[in-house]
């Protein structure tokens, strides 16, 4: 494994609800660093990107904030570009999940200059796939897919050198459970890869990794996109929209270890985590010990 770089980006300009701006900081607290160099992992942490601050405006055009959306992303797709030519792996601290459009955007470029296969994994309780014509809110962190599937606002999209960062067989969803009518039409328009908790219910996280990883070769580089509210907010209450019904404990940490035996992990992000909601740090904690199965944590050396 290359050096893991951490980058804070600590907004929340996308979000529903303040407080996922402060989710690197409570990853710091809670020693993602240190946890990551125990299991004999090189760490540089490039502290936190700047950015517009949140005007906490309505929706104008059915999107929220998107000049200070777009400044954001700016910053991680530069950042995480940078750490990327250096060898190093990307670890995009949010800051909510708008920010996979900058994360994800920089390493489809990069790809596509080296030649290699990308595979996103999306960790979430949600597909997010709206665009501005069809999204409740006008949230941006319920976007991300769409534009990294060159369909959201022009702003948003082409950052990669081409019409979309992500072909609809590069991405696939795993714990999702929440979806609006609009998005489950576009999933079947799409054809997209969807793992809901009915299909992890019925077949097991084991089964259902297996086939997320199963066609994964050593010219792919795997990306892991790890929205917090992925999990039950039973485990993981420090949420801005949280959703009954997610990935047990035991069943993340076997998702995170599979993806680690793969071999292919290259970057990361790791979002939404809001402290204000959080009870005692316990949704980053939590976090970092999924981050260390990710980077090969095991209760046995296998």
């Amino acid at each position: 494994m290359n050096t893991v770089s951490l980058i804070g980006a600590p907004t929340d300009v996308g979000a529903s609800v303040r407080g996922a701006g402060m989710g690197p900081d409570a990853l710091r607290v809670a020693g993602l660093a240190e946890a990551l160099r125990a299991n004999h992992v090189q760490v540089l942490d490039r502290g936190n990107l700047s950015g517009p601050p949140n005007p906490w405006a309505p929706a104008a055009g059915g999107i929220r904030h998107l000049p200070e959306v777009v400044a954001w992303n700016r910053a991680v797709f530069d950042s995480v570009a940078n750490e990327l030519s250096l060898g190093n792996v990307p670890l995009l601290m949010g800051g909510d999940h708008c920010l996979a459009i900058g994360s994800v955007s920089a390493v489809a470029r990069h790809c596509r200059r080296l030649g290699r296969k990308l595979r996103v994994i999306w960790l979430d309780a949600h597909t997010d796939i709206n665009t501005e014509a069809i999204s409740p809110s006008g949230n941006i962190h319920g976007m991300p897919v769409a534009c990294l599937l060159g369909h959201g606002p022009a702003e948003l999209v082409g950052w990669s050198g081409e019409p979309a960062a992500l072909a609809p067989a590069d991405i696939e969803f795993i714990g999702i459970r929440s979806v609006d009518a609009d998005e489950k039409q576009a999933i079947r328009a799409l054809g997209l890869q969807v793992f809901d908790m009915r299909h992890i219910d019925e077949h097991g996280m084991r089964y259902t990794m297996t086939e997320v990883l199963q066609d994964l070769d050593p010219d792919t580089h795997l990306h892991v996109s790890f929205d917090l509210d992925c999990l039950d907010p039973m485990e993981a209450p420090g949420v801005g929209t949280g959703v009954r019904g997610g990935p047990t404990y035991r069943e993340m940490q076997l998702c995170m270890e599979m993806i680690a035996d793969s071999g292919r992990l290259a970057s990361l992000d790791v979002v939404e985590i809001n402290p204000a909601l959080d009870v005692r740090n316990r949704t980053a904690e939590l976090a970092v010990e999924f981050v260390q199965s990710l980077f090969g944590a095991s209760t046995l050396a296998r």
